[in-house]
């Protein structure tokens, strides 16, 4: 009786055994993918590492080799990161911020920039008488356009030879720095260069004594001078025309030390000699200027047509390229 039981307990104990075990394979079946899946995802990963991403894609700085490191063959190498491309224009190239704006905007220079900037002084044109209140002095002098130095940076041109400040200097427009420049010769032979804006802006009053209109404004130019840094900083002098009306202006001539407060020098009082050579908004017909469109005071001709200039400078200028201030001026009168 003893061994029977012993014999049934050692039964049941190998038929939960076999049991358990029956149960583990099963549950370890049911963990393992069918071979179906597996098909699908290895052909998924395959054909998303053939046709995802950058194709042939290119070594960069950033990726890291195991020979570059210098490390065994059982280190993991860096990722490198995929290159970065811009939007493509149509016709090729790569769309930049920099040549979109290029393409999209006009350099500021030239002729026609300078010219346009200058309109307003063209009213010193001609030659003027000035005394010096100091001295009691009397400085002649005379401004005339030079287009022929530098076709595409034309320029007032001074000449005072019996002035004590200025014996000469060209006045033109800064494209580059965005003021008015004046670089003039003083009286012991040296250049100076003076820079500044309207302090003023330029307008047209009624005169007192007809219905002209008087152009007046106050141009101030402040010397300059580079230091070793490169940097502008004003020194010595500053220079204001201060054009009271066609034929009648000041030149106020300061000083300062350091960087002390300016103090009047010196005032030019300066009459006009001869006819007005004021710029306005009116249309001055055929008396047009062919290259300032200011007030034409000569007349020149070409090719059997006469045509005007308004000083020395401009019919110099004229004489010597007819064609293509003609063309010019053509072109002009068809923007009106």
């Amino acid at each position: 009786m003893r061994l029977r039981r012993l014999s049934m307990l050692r039964g049941n104990e190998m038929a939960n055994s076999d049991r358990d075990a029956s149960v583990a394979v099963a549950q370890g079946r049911a963990k393992m993918p069918r071979p179906s899946c597996v098909v699908g995802l290895g052909l998924a990963l395959f054909f998303c590492g053939a046709g995802c991403g950058d194709p042939d894609p290119q070594p960069t700085s950033d990726s890291v080799s195991a020979k570059d490191t210098g490390s065994t063959g059982n280190e993991v190498a860096a990722v490198s990161k995929p290159r970065r491309r811009g939007p493509v224009r149509l016709g090729g190239g790569v769309a930049t911020a920099a040549g979109d704006a290029k393409e999209g905007g006009v350099a500021d220079g030239g002729l026609d920039s300078v010219m346009k900037n200058m309109k307003p002084l063209q009213i010193l044109l001609g030659q003027w008488r000035g005394i010096t209140r100091k001295e009691q002095s009397l400085v002649p002098h005379r401004w005339v356009w030079d287009l022929k130095t530098n076709p595409d940076q034309p320029a007032l041109v001074l000449t005072s030879t019996d002035s004590p400040y200025f014996r000469d200097g060209r006045l033109t427009w800064s494209t580059k720095e965005r003021v008015f420049e004046f670089t003039g010769t003083n009286q012991d032979g040296q250049k100076q260069v003076l820079r500044g804006t309207f302090a003023e802006a330029p307008r047209q009053v009624a005169g007192d004594a007809d219905d002209q209109p008087q152009m007046t404004f106050k141009l101030e130019l402040i010397e300059v001078s580079l230091d070793q840094s490169g940097d502008k900083r004003p020194v010595n002098w500053r220079v204001v025309f201060n054009q009271q009306e066609n034929n009648r202006m000041l030149v106020e001539l300061s000083r300062r030390r350091g960087s002390g407060a300016f103090r009047l020098q010196d005032t030019i009082g300066c009459q006009r000699e001869g006819t007005s050579f004021a710029i306005s908004d009116t249309d001055y017909g055929e008396r047009t200027c062919v290259i300032s469109q200011g007030l034409g005071t000569t007349p020149v001709s070409f090719q059997g047509k006469t045509y005007w200039v308004c000083c020395s400078g401009c019919k110099a200028a004229f004489e010597e390229e007819p064609e293509k201030w003609i063309a010019r001026f053509e072109a002009m009168k068809q923007q009106k």
